[in-house]
């Protein structure tokens, strides 16, 4: 095993991670779940995330995803499960991923040298990654691998992302963040996700959201106008630091020569869906 720095592994969690990330915003995503009898928003963004974990109720979500409103949450789970089952959903996730990587990537490139390095690069990183406290990974390392290259490619970017997600969680949770003001937090760094997309996304109300900025406002992490204070920026680099520092396991597995060549391709890769259109950055957040 090769050390790597926490800014190397990051960077190539940065490289491979809008793979994963089209997903959510593709239109196949509500397209394809509304023919389950999914709710396009959040039903199908819920079912489609929880489907690793079976037909779960609220409680397990809730705990998971960390900063969703548990009332959202059980609005719409279990009652997912009485239009469609996990298994189904499992099976739309890979067609929405074959469906929007071919429409961003190009049929060609699905079956190219470089997708089929990128998935077994990716899938080897994956080996390293640990189960205990990442449900979310664990969930998901339960499934099979897809043969094709580029769903072993998307399969292994998501176990990646979830493990860096749960590891995530528990830098927010040590540094005192509930999920509510961990978002608020988040939108004071200047980010694209703005508060009133993540309070509608999220099930937050105007009333809670404020509550939270006030919390933080007497802890000395927000100012008076909302705005992150010195001791704000501090704690919330020092999150990003723990998460880098939670996240380093797969990269090590992978080792520095693999991680590099990773980078490469799967920043190759993300650079053409970036340039299609699959992550709306500029568009987040204007509501």
């Amino acid at each position: 095993m090769t050390s790597i720095s926490p800014r190397e592994a990051r960077r190539c969690y940065n490289a491979h991670h809008p793979v994963h990330a089209a997903y959510y915003f593709s239109p196949e995503h509500d397209g394809t779940y509304a023919q389950l009898g999914l709710e396009a928003g959040p039903m199908a963004y819920l079912a489609g995330r929880a489907a690793p974990f079976g037909a779960v109720g609220p409680g397990v979500v809730t705990a998971a995803f960390y900063n969703f409103h548990p009332d959202l949450v059980a609005r719409h789970l279990p009652r997912a499960w009485e239009v469609t089952s996990p298994a189904a959903v499992l099976e739309a996730r890979l067609r929405i991923a074959d469906a929007y990587l071919a429409r961003l990537l190009g049929r060609e490139a699905l079956t190219s040298p470089e997708m089929a390095e990128a998935a077994e690069l990716a899938l080897r990183a994956a080996e390293g990654c640990r189960r205990p406290g990442r449900p979310l990974y664990s969930a998901n390392a339960d499934l099979p691998v897809p043969e094709a290259p580029h769903l072993a490619l998307w399969h292994a970017a998501t176990l990646l992302r979830e493990h860096r997600g749960d590891g995530h969680v528990v830098a927010l949770s040590s540094a005192g963040l509930d999920g509510l003001e961990a978002l608020v937090s988040h939108t004071a760094t200047g980010t694209n996700w703005r508060p009133g997309y993540l309070q509608s996304a999220r099930g937050w109300s105007p009333d809670e959201w404020a509550a939270a900025r006030q919390r933080l406002l007497e802890r000395g992490i927000l100012d008076a106008d909302g705005d992150l204070t010195a001791q704000g920026a501090e704690l919330r680099r020092a999150v990003e630091a723990d998460t880098d520092r939670l996240d380093v396991a797969p990269y090590e597995h992978l080792g520095a020569e693999g991680t590099r060549r990773l980078t490469e391709l799967a920043g190759a890769l993300s650079k053409v869906v970036l340039e299609g259109g699959g992550l709306p950055l500029r568009d987040i957040g204007k509501r």
